[in-house]
């Protein structure tokens, strides 16, 4: 679980190298997550906090940003294989 985290997280491109495999990219709402939902949310012991960089971003930026950098980063932009075989 990679958690969008506006008051701080990893490098985003650093802990989806790390933490590569099967992904959900937490986005949360417009004017960020609750002191009670963040907190929950890092109790997870699967979540990952993630930073997408100094800019503000609106809700539907933010997740199309995130699902970019991961299909570039571990998804199927890396994959070789032209024919659209596995």
């Amino acid at each position: 679980l990679y958690f969008a985290d506006e008051e701080g997280g990893g490098p985003v491109t650093n802990t989806f190298v790390e933490h590569s495999g099967p992904a959900a990219i937490l986005i949360g709402p417009e004017g960020g997550f609750d002191d009670a939902e963040r907190n929950a949310i890092r109790s997870l012991p699967q979540a990952h906090p993630i930073t997408l960089g100094p800019r503000i971003l609106r809700g539907e930026t933010a997740a199309i940003s995130a699902l970019s950098v991961w299909m570039a980063v571990c998804g199927d932009w890396g994959k070789s294989d032209h024919s659209g075989k596995e």
